[in-house]
């Protein structure tokens, strides 16, 4: 039997067993939430240089995401509110709300390994790819589907994402972004998977630059809850300044 014979006959047994909307599908049901409470430390390690960040965020759906930044001192204050496809910061040392758009979207985010870009596309995958089971592959001791995602137009910031997803969480344990040209751009893993209040959940997530050598940054939750009400405000941009 030839490679390409086996190669056949392996995506279409795959293809049998669960289709790529269905797995996007799952993980959007982890993924994303009414509501959302959580305490988050991000460690970003550019070489020797370690900086930590403390901060509060909140979720509502795939749509709107609020965050205030709480440590260190000089970066108090500082705000994000994203509401579909827009996001605006709130700078404290110049008491001013920034709207971003275009080029600025790719700006780092706190001189972190994710761009403001990255928040805005993280719950858009069915939109913005076309995707394909590849392969079936052991993913740190555990089963996982390797889907190769193709995006369907230049909007989006990689136009190829590879991403593994463990079988028995449906989370995307580890994702490849490639450039045009086929350059690997980052890796981004999702670690200490919990069961929180019904839901899979990645307590850790490690975002690394694979052209700048030596760039890595780490995101903890400390606390997450998804039974909760938040108030309306948090979702407004009075709530930016207040």
């Amino acid at each position: 039997m030839t490679t390409a014979l086996l190669s056949l006959l392996l995506a279409a047994r795959l293809a049998f067993a669960i289709t790529v909307d269905e797995v996007l599908l799952q993980i959007d049901k982890n993924l994303t939430y009414e509501a959302r409470d959580s305490s988050i430390t991000m460690t970003v390690t550019k070489g020797s240089r370690v900086k930590s960040y403390k901060m509060r965020s909140y979720g509502r759906g795939q749509d709107e995401m609020a965050m205030e930044y709480l440590e260190p001192a000089r970066d108090k204050g500082t705000k994000m509110l994203k509401k579909v496809d827009e996001l605006w910061m709130y700078l404290p040392a110049i008491e001013k709300v920034q709207k971003l758009s275009g080029h600025l979207l790719r700006d780092d985010l706190m001189g972190s390994d994710m761009s403001y870009e990255d928040l805005m596309e993280s719950s858009r995958w069915q939109k913005a790819y076309q995707g394909t089971i590849v392969a079936e592959e052991m993913m740190e001791g555990r089963k996982a589907w390797k889907i190769e995602m193709k995006a369907r137009d230049t909007s989006v910031s990689y136009p190829t994402r590879i991403i593994w997803v463990d079988q028995a969480s449906f989370i995307p344990v580890r994702q490849e972004l490639y450039a045009l040209q086929g350059m690997l751009l980052k890796t981004w893993l999702m670690q200490d998977i919990r069961k929180i209040e019904g839901r899979e959940f990645p307590m850790k997530m490690v975002v690394e630059d694979q052209v700048q050598k030596g760039s890595r940054t780490e995101i903890t939750f400390d606390r997450v809850s998804f039974q909760v009400a938040l108030p309306e405000e948090v979702f407004s941009t009075r709530w930016l300044e207040r």
